[in-house]
């Protein structure tokens, strides 16, 4: 078939992956210059005078994106080489907190909890008792259902330290407004699933050079067009198929954001059959009412600062605009950057960038001991949707050859890069 994809970040590129894969022919639109959509370079200068290229926002996947390690494989990224690959850690810089053994799973996860340092017995009771809970209920539980409402009964040493950052940096929300169902698929897959799926995989790479420069020349190599700088105004059915910017296409997928792609139906509803035509304008309305919620990535320098690990868990304030933000520090250069370069992450970040910024170097001085120099703040203020509980995502299909993907579709997970790759490559089979 001749396919049109709109959007080349994560999911388009999955899709623009998989349809090249399965014999089609491939046009990708993208209106940036670059692809890998929201996730981008952006470059830098340390106080010292170099110069660095950093990401707008730091990632982390997990040994249990299984699509996203695939389509990497398949382009010719080497994801043990690309990336740093460690059992999940979640410990602060006094060596408390948990630490999972490179062991099966769920032994890994039994055991780290069992040897959690500064949880008492009755912290560890707490929440091996949930996990047994939510194990026996096969890891669903009701659509309403909130994260906080999920961990009733865990200690507050375990709610703060364990379930607080990870809801916080897996669903963007704080627990009492995440939906519980979600964060118990992220649980399953990350620490009851198969071995290795709750690593950590920290990239040693630029995210454009992980996945989005490599499946473009990957898809490019085998015919598929790729034009970017283009965007798409005109996408309409016509007799034989879609019309997309004058070209004739016999299929369409939207793989831009939730809006883009609302607004993108909007325009083509008119040229839809009467009897499809609602159907496809409530679909629209179902991915533009979709909320969304920020994330602030802080980057620091220190001469000669160096964490004990490339990541360590930091203590957060209940408040996001209120002192000690951010969850979590990485230091870059362990990883790919210039050493004494360290990112800090605020998920579900509501602060203005100075007083993000401002609030970090204090956190980084009170909890790491160490005196820094800002170089790079970045918000993201739409960075993934508010993933709330029952919340109605739109699906994959809108009307007769017009399909989308992206981290937004209806699915078990969260707005994250596994996310968007599974609907990519969902969205062609």
């Amino acid at each position: 078939m001749r396919l049109a994809i709109i959007g080349a970040g994560w999911s388009g590129l999955a899709a623009a992956v998989e349809a090249v894969s399965a014999g089609h022919s491939v046009t990708l639109f993208e209106a940036g210059r670059t692809l890998g959509g929201r996730a981008r370079t952006l470059p830098a200068t340390l106080p010292d005078g170099r110069s660095a290229l950093l990401d707008n926002g730091q990632h982390i996947l997990i040994g249990a994106y299984t699509e996203t390690l695939r389509l990497m494989r398949l382009v010719g990224i080497d994801p043990e080489s690309a990336m740093l690959r460690m059992p999940l850690r979640m410990e602060f810089a006094d060596g408390r907190g948990l630490r999972l053994p490179d062991w099966p799973a769920p032994l890994d996860a039994l055991a780290g909890i069992a040897m959690a340092r500064g949880w008492s017995a009755a912290d560890k009771w707490s929440l091996l008792r949930c996990a047994i809970g939510w194990q026996w209920r096969g890891f669903t539980c009701a659509a309403d259902t909130t994260v906080a409402e999920l961990c009733r009964g865990l200690t507050q040493r375990v709610l703060a330290e364990l379930i607080d950052p990870l809801c916080i940096s897996a669903l963007n929300l704080a627990p009492a407004q995440a939906g519980g169902q979600v964060f118990l698929r992220v649980l399953h897959d990350s620490l009851f699933g198969a071995r290795g799926g709750s690593h950590l995989l920290l990239p040693r790479a630029d995210l454009g050079r992980l996945f989005p420069q490599a499946a473009g020349q990957w898809i490019a190599a085998r015919g598929a067009r790729v034009r970017t700088g283009e965007r798409v105004r005109d996408c309409k059915a016509v007799a034989g198929g879609w019309m997309v910017n004058g070209d004739l296409f016999d299929r369409v997928v939207l793989a831009t954001s939730a809006a883009d792609a609302g607004r993108l139906v909007e325009t083509a509803a008119p040229s839809l059959p009467g009897e499809v035509q609602q159907s496809a304008l409530d679909w629209a309305c179902t991915a533009q009412a979709l909320g969304h919620t920020a994330i602030t990535t802080v980057y620091a320098w220190g001469q000669g600062v160096a964490l004990p690990c490339p990541m360590l868990a930091l203590r957060s304030g209940c408040d996001p605009e209120g002192p000690d933000p951010a969850q979590f520090v990485f230091d870059r250069g362990q990883l790919d950057g210039p050493s004494g370069l360290l990112a800090f992450v605020i998920s579900a970040s509501t602060a203005d960038r100075d007083t993000a910024q401002r609030h970090v170097l204090q956190q980084a001085k009170t909890q790491l001991g160490v005196l820094l120099q800002p170089v790079l703040t970045v918000v993201e203020k739409r960075a993934t949707f508010a993933c709330t509980p029952g919340l109605h995502r739109p699906g994959l299909a809108i009307a007769p050859g017009l399909r989308a993907c992206g981290d937004y579709i209806a699915g078990p997970y969260p707005a994250t890069l596994e996310g968007a790759v599974r609907a990519g490559v969902a969205v062609i089979r």
